[in-house]
């Protein structure tokens, strides 16, 4: 029997042979990224005329991104969304979303995403047993904080903040005056209750639904990062599909892709609006001392395919 059949679960019913793909991530079910992926399931049942299916399994039911990711790499499990910056492990060049302040806007990122240099990025990851389906919208990462609020990059001295298990994200926290830690997400709000961190980083709707609003209070805007959400498929499911069926998870993919991008404006605003009725302290700080802070990060990797590619992201 197949990798194929026994992990990505092929079954069969009285009107044929039913491809069920399972899929794992760390959301909330309330997420707009979740709830593209309840969608691209209803597209790709639409597409195939039911011979393809898709089940989720979200909250971190089937372990965290990193275990997922390698259940994708031995076929143990057909999908899984994860943010691209840890993705830098396996493809050095998704690191690029993790430097500080290459977007102008939120216009200018999806025109990168949208073009051959996102699907090269996106790419970069099969020589590791794992296919890129599309980026999802993660909006832009700003810095929550427990005790004190942050205006300006002076305020993160000292402080210890949260950020993704990614060398680049380390490396930024640093560039702007903080003590970077990785902490897994599921274990982050119980590091912030008990003062492990004394902040993190992420985007509204993030913030909002971990709840983690409750215990750091001051959320500021500083946008210094935009790292998409990716969805991944693991290669030896991707392979074992045939031509017809990679075409109908490619399509429900893309329709995901821009349900999800509506969801994630409206999700945006009403994140921040809850968060405020609850009491959060809301900083829009000036943008430019945090900029000035991180150009000499960006200067060192000036004569590097890195510093070529920011070269080329400004460009566009």
């Amino acid at each position: 029997m197949s990798v194929f059949t026994l992990f990505a679960c092929s079954q069969h019913e009285s009107s044929g042979e039913i491809t069920v793909l399972r899929l794992g991530h760390t959301l909330d079910t309330q997420h707009s990224v979740h709830k593209a992926m309840e969608f691209l399931g209803e597209r790709l049942e639409y597409y195939s005329d039911g011979k393809m299916t898709v089940i989720i399994y979200p909250g971190s039911q089937l372990g965290t991104e990193r275990e997922m990711i390698e259940l994708l790499q031995i076929g143990s499990l057909a999908m899984t969304k994860v943010s691209a910056s840890p993705l830098e492990g396996f493809s050095p060049d998704m690191k690029i979303f993790s430097i500080p302040y290459i977007f102008k806007n939120n216009d200018h990122f999806w025109r990168v995403l949208n073009s051959e240099l996102g699907s090269e990025l996106l790419s970069g990851v099969e020589d590791f047993r794992l296919k890129g389906l599309g980026y999802y919208d993660a909006g832009s990462r700003s810095f929550y904080s427990n005790d004190r609020p942050i205006q300006t990059p002076s305020d993160l001295k000292g402080m210890k903040i949260r950020v993704l298990n990614s060398p680049t994200a380390v490396a930024t926290v640093r560039a702007l005056g903080g003590a970077a830690t990785p902490v897994s997400w599921g274990e982050l709000y119980t590091a912030l209750q008990q003062g492990v961190v004394d902040g993190a980083e992420n985007n509204p709707p993030s913030y909002h639904l971990s709840r983690h609003y409750e215990i750091a209070r001051y959320y500021s805007l500083d946008e210094h990062t935009s790292v998409p959400d990716v969805m991944l498929c693991s290669l030896p499911v991707w392979e074992a599909l045939n031509s017809q069926q990679q075409e109908w998870l490619t399509k429900a993919m893309q329709d995901s892709v821009q349900f999800q991008r509506q969801l994630w404006t409206t999700s945006t605003a009403e994140s921040l609006a809850q968060v405020e009725a609850e009491g959060v302290t809301v900083i829009r700080p000036d943008k430019q001392p945090f900029v000035d802070a991180v150009k000499p990060f960006h200067d060192s990797f000036t004569g590097t395919h890195i510093g070529e590619l920011i070269t080329q992201i400004k460009a566009m």
